[in-house]
């Protein structure tokens, strides 16, 4: 009784990004014929340009390989493919792989700000298409984009989910679908910022539900789990582990940034 309620005072995040969008591309558009194009991280003129200017572009810290297979967390040196960390061993996650675009630096930390909290969801196409960049390897097969949930709460107050918003630019560039209400955060959780790992894991646990009624678009189905940042990953596992409870078959996690520990060493 009390999901129904909470239920049905929420409405979509499909709904809300995409009238959101709606609004701020007219709002963007107005802005661009008064104001000259800025720099998404410093709000620096870029002339003709759009993004990032060459100083921000600079300083962003792009992840390639040689990184995790498993964590996506890069490595020092090379020492070959398919290698684990010692953190992918030790402690293994509930989802398959992670990929993210960035390391989770000034840059990256401005322009996650900027689009979380300061009603830049026009920024969503350009984090996504680096999104798209780093996550191909997880495209193939793949069955659905799922968005990290927001707490009809959060939603209202915020009103955009920004997993939602990326989930949506990476389906109109991959053609993968996105499936905003398959996965619900069915309670709401305290900040994570601040919390140790073990404090972020009791957070959110049990805070994910795939409704019943959902179920079949999950079961046996492989998924993609989309989220702005990836901290210690207890946000990414309570997502997935409710995935899998529901009958996927495997979950991936693609973000557009990650926080990467100084040193990770390659076994």
């Amino acid at each position: 009784m009390d999901e129904h309620i909470a239920a049905s005072k929420a409405e979509p995040n499909a709904l809300f990004t995409r009238a959101r969008a709606a609004v701020s591309a007219g709002l963007r558009f107005a802005r661009d014929v008064a104001l000259p194009p800025l720099c998404a991280s410093c709000r620096e003129p870029l002339g003709d340009g759009v993004g990032l200017c060459a100083e921000c572009w600079s300083k962003l810290s792009l992840i390639e390989p040689p990184y995790c297979a498993r964590l996506g967390t890069p490595f020092a040196y090379d020492a070959g493919s398919g290698l684990l960390s010692m953190e992918a061993i030790a402690d293994p996650p509930a989802y398959e792989r992670a990929r993210a675009a960035v390391r989770y630096d000034d840059i990256a930390r401005a322009l996650v700000q900027a689009y979380k909290y300061g009603d830049r969801l026009d920024l969503a196409p350009m984090l996504g298409r680096w999104m798209m960049r780093a996550g191909r390897e997880l495209f193939e097969g793949a069955d659905a984009f799922i968005p990290v949930p927001l707490h009809w709460r959060r939603l209202w107050a915020r009103r955009f989910n920004q997993s939602a918003a990326l989930a949506e630019t990476l389906s109109s560039l991959t053609g993968i679908p996105a499936r905003h209400d398959d996965l619900r955060r069915v309670r709401p959780t305290s900040q994570q910022v601040g919390l140790s790992k073990a404090a972020r894991a009791e957070n959110v646990q049990g805070a994910f539900r795939v409704p019943p009624a959902a179920r079949v678009n999950v079961a046996g189905r492989r998924l993609i789990l989309i989220d702005d940042v990836l901290t210690s990953g207890a946000t990414a596992n309570a997502c997935a582990n409710a995935l899998l409870r529901a009958g996927a078959t495997q979950v991936d996690v693609l973000v557009f940034a990650r926080v990467v520990a100084p040193h990770r060493t390659p076994i």
